[in-house]
């Protein structure tokens, strides 16, 4: 829910989708003067009816650029599991209102499609609550104009819908509040998102890591991280490994508020040629296996980074996905001489709040990277794992493979009980 003063579909959301339809500009006045415009995108009085529900719409922009400098969230950690801010190129669908849960459960009240039909970028994320956020002076995220973010399509995650279902009948109206202005700031702003697939066995303790080499021909300056997973994740960090030299980027609880957060070290910079890693660590107590997957029921494993560049230009790659434990770890990444594990923080499964140690449960050796090659080339030989890694499209793909892998490995679970053991 959110406060009752604001109107679902402002005026001012009104007049700037029509405009912009048009070519037009309502200009903000000039950020050196100290002030903005604060521009509300929210969902128009929507009644998702069914539980784990992901509903998208879309905001088209200007064709004079557009820099956005804070976000203030208007949403309920009770009734929003999660809210994603998306730049697209396309949207995924031309309707008010559509959804984008895709592997999650579908609803006939509303068209499906996905969130972007091109170029998909996340600039901003909320969950548990988490307060507003102001981006440090100097530094914003540009849309419209010539970049290539068209489109700007909010998704949000309803966790819980008996508010919009009879007797109450209620309407939603969550979303965000976006601080904008028309003057250039001169750095600018940009979102990395690590994280992986995979599956945490019952009763057990379990790393899920991943790691890209990052190849770009840029600095860049991580200002802010963000930690998101479900009531299994105890602790997640992240790392730029240089030399290696593992240098800790962010280390929280994602059972916190899921804010971005300051970096551990203020400054620091990634180059080409470092390493990017990130570990959730998962425990799960419960007498049944958890996958990675959309629902509320599911987990999921992401480490946000924000980062800022100096000049006009972002990274080129936004992804960086492993496909996770069992076939998956830092012990099989390719470049896992080059990351020296032995120089691994003591900290990065040690929880933030409580100070406690989680030490992953004994298990086999985590299978070679050929293995997992030979696994996906047997559900799709077109499969080329690599640089798909660092896409959107190839992340999706690569996902719908390991839904069938998982799949089958569950089977073979209820088949074969000592497979139970792997972990």
């Amino acid at each position: 829910m959110i406060e009752d003063s604001m109107i679902p579909v402002t005026l001012t959301f009104l007049f700037l989708w029509v405009a912009t339809w048009q070519g037009l500009t309502a200009a903000p006045k000039s950020r050196d003067e100290g002030e903005t415009q604060d521009i509300n995108f929210l969902m128009p009085e929507v009644q998702p009816n069914v539980k784990d529900t992901y509903l998208c719409i879309p905001m088209k922009m200007n064709r004079t650029a557009t820099f956005m400098t804070g976000f203030k969230p208007h949403a309920n950690k009770d009734i929003a599991h999660h809210m994603l801010l998306y730049g697209c190129t396309t949207p995924g669908s031309q309707a008010k209102v559509w959804n984008c849960g895709e592997m999650a459960h579908s609803t006939s009240k509303y068209s499906e499609a996905p969130v972007c039909a091109g170029g998909p970028k996340i600039l901003y994320a909320w969950a548990m609550d988490a307060p507003s956020l102001s981006l440090p002076k100097d530094v914003a995220f540009k849309v419209g104009g010539e970049t290539d973010i068209r489109y700007l399509v909010l998704q949000v995650h309803y966790k819980d819908v008996s508010s919009f279902l009879p007797p109450k009948n209620g309407k939603d109206s969550s979303g965000i509040t976006m601080i904008t202005s028309q003057t250039s700031s001169p750095k600018r702003a940009g979102v990395y998102l690590m994280g992986t697939g995979g599956m945490v066995p019952k009763k057990s303790t379990v790393y899920m890591e991943t790691a890209c080499s990052f190849e770009e021909n840029l600095v860049v300056f991580p200002f802010a991280y963000r930690t998101h997973a479900h009531t299994h994740g105890m602790v997640t960090s992240g790392y730029r490994i240089r030399n290696g030299q593992w240098t800790e980027i962010g280390r929280m609880s994602p059972q916190k508020p899921q804010m971005f957060y300051n970096v551990t070290n203020n400054g620091m910079d990634v180059k080409k040629g470092d390493i990017l890693a990130a570990r959730c660590t998962m425990v799960n107590d419960e007498n049944k296996d958890i996958s990675i997957g959309n629902t509320q029921n599911d987990e999921m494993c992401n480490f946000y980074i924000m980062y800022y560049i100096d000049g006009d230009r972002t990274m080129r790659d936004t992804y960086c996905f492993s496909p996770g434990p069992p076939s998956w770890s830092w012990k099989t990444f390719d470049q896992t001489q080059k990351m020296h594990l032995e120089n691994l923080p003591a900290t990065a499964s040690v929880r933030p709040d409580t100070g406690e140690e989680l030490i992953q449960t004994p298990r086999l050796e985590t299978r070679n990277n050929n293995d997992l090659m030979s696994d996906l080339k047997e559900f799709d030989p077109s499969y080329q794992f690599g640089e798909d890694s660092h896409t959107y499209d190839g992340v999706d793909k690569l996902s719908s493979i390991l839904d069938k892998m998982y799949g089958e490995y569950h089977q073979m679970e209820d088949d074969y009980p000592e497979y139970n053991n792997i972990y």
